[in-house]
């Protein structure tokens, strides 16, 4: 194993499986997941325990306190009924989460299977499967969405989950299909065929972990649309306004001539889908930098230099001593008189 100047080994050394649980969940040493976890904790919190820790009922009439601001009573005030419109916030958070999970898990597995398989076999099966990832992408998602949820009274949470994952999982396959042909050719999927090893084991064992880096983003891409499309649906009426989420406040909202002075009653459901999205893509900031060598190896030494009190140009000026190359010299220490 090699030191380096700054005292950071360049090798990571070798953990066997199952010895190690920091070193199978090392993506949360991470800032980034560390911060998009914990957002994504506080509102998984509140969609399972909403109904028991939401202050008022969302649907109660207090026609004393209409449109009332932020107060002690109401910290972020109250609608034109006097409804608390934390209350709503707070039990509209599980419908959206469960919608977009749903929908993220639904779409995602669709994309691996018909993804992977349509970059691994080939022939008519292949640019079949290839021909079905196209239909679906150019089919228009949201029309769609709105015409299937509007042929039912009160569509369930599976069922726009579904819809939203049929509609949603096209881009993600065609982009595992590219990886994967690039994948199969490689010496050890080679390997692994003059082994006689299943297909199964081939796509499972040696393929997707390699691909885990699409797949989470396809996963993350895939439930901050869904979240985005049924919060559209409920804002434009489609879905039962009834049914509380961040979309159907957005729709009492403007319905009621909110925008702009009311700003507690559509700026924290706003805000809400803001969070979840960024939650989200930091999260995938981390498995990025779990499942790729490099990336790993680069956010490792940052941390090892920031404990250290360096900074990055501190630490790339110590690696080219260290190599025998010369810094470069200061614009003072350069410029002598003649």
């Amino acid at each position: 194993m090699s030191v380096t100047a700054t005292g950071i080994s360049d090798a990571v050394p070798v953990v066997p499986r199952g010895k190690s649980l920091r070193e199978g969940f090392s993506m949360f040493s991470n800032p980034k997941s560390i911060t998009g976890l914990i957002i994504l904790g506080v509102f998984t919190f509140l969609a399972i325990f909403g109904p028991l820790i939401a202050p008022y009922d969302p649907d109660a009439i207090d026609l004393l306190h209409r449109n009332e601001p932020p107060t002690a009573a109401h910290l972020l005030g109250t609608t034109h009924m006097g409804q608390d419109v934390l209350s709503q916030i707070i039990i509209g958070t599980r419908g959206v989460l469960v919608v977009g999970f749903l929908a993220g898990i639904f779409a995602t597995f669709i994309a691996v299977v018909v993804g992977v398989t349509a970059g691994y076999v080939s022939g008519g099966k292949s640019e079949a499967l290839s021909a079905l990832t196209n239909v679906f992408l150019i089919v228009p998602g949201l029309p769609l969405i709105i015409i299937v949820a509007s042929q039912f009274d009160d569509p369930s949470i599976v069922l726009i989950a579904g819809v939203l994952a049929i509609t949603g999982w096209a881009w993600g396959a065609r982009v595992l299909r590219a990886q994967t042909m690039s994948l199969r050719n490689r010496d050890f999927i080679q390997a692994a065929r003059v082994n006689g090893e299943p297909l199964y084991r081939i796509i499972a064992v040696e393929m997707l972990p390699n691909l885990m880096a699409v797949i989470a983003s396809s996963f993350v891409g895939t439930v901050v649309a869904a979240i985005l499309i049924q919060t559209t649906l409920a804002f434009v009426g489609v879905t039962p306004i009834s049914n509380w989420n961040w979309g159907t406040i957005l729709f009492w909202a403007q319905s009621n001539n909110a925008f702009p002075d009311k700003w507690w009653w559509y700026l924290p459901a706003g805000l809400c889908i803001a969070l979840v999205g960024m939650a989200l893509a930091l999260v995938n900031f981390g498995i990025d930098e779990y499942v790729n060598p490099r990336l790993r190896s680069a956010g490792q030494r940052a941390r090892a230099l920031r404990k250290k009190g360096y900074s990055m140009s501190d630490g790339a000026t110590i690696v080219a001593e260290s190599a025998g190359i010369p810094a470069p010299a200061t614009p003072a220490a350069s410029s002598d008189a003649p």
